[in-house]
């Protein structure tokens, strides 16, 4: 178990190494320092995954949930910091599938 505690701390430094990770890390900051704007943020991704996860899609709702927040994602740090976020999930993303191809995990 020590080699994998060791090689998953080396892992886990790649990854805070990466663009994706420091950018990501980056457009937080930005976001904390606008009073309120994370709690905003955090209730769009909520919603947002609500209409994802749901079975069946109300396309009248989603309509009007994107120009609900048209506006909001027109802010340059609110659209930063969501392009970055989704830059470091897709790599995690990439990271899981490739370990779980790899172990032949089904």
């Amino acid at each position: 178990m020590k080699h994998i505690d060791a090689a998953t701390d080396e892992f886990i430094a790649v990854i805070l190494s990466t663009d994706a990770y420091r950018n990501y890390r980056r457009e937080l900051e930005r976001v904390k320092q606008e009073p309120g704007l994370k709690e905003q943020i955090d209730e769009y991704r909520k919603r947002n995954y609500e209409f994802q996860a749901s079975p069946d899609i109300d396309f009248n709702r989603l309509d009007h949930f994107e120009k609900e927040y048209e506006n909001f994602r027109a802010n340059p740090i609110v659209a930063d910091f969501l392009a970055a976020e989704l830059d470091l999930c897709r790599m995690m993303q990439r990271i899981n599938a490739r370990i779980t191809a790899e172990l032949n995990f089904e």
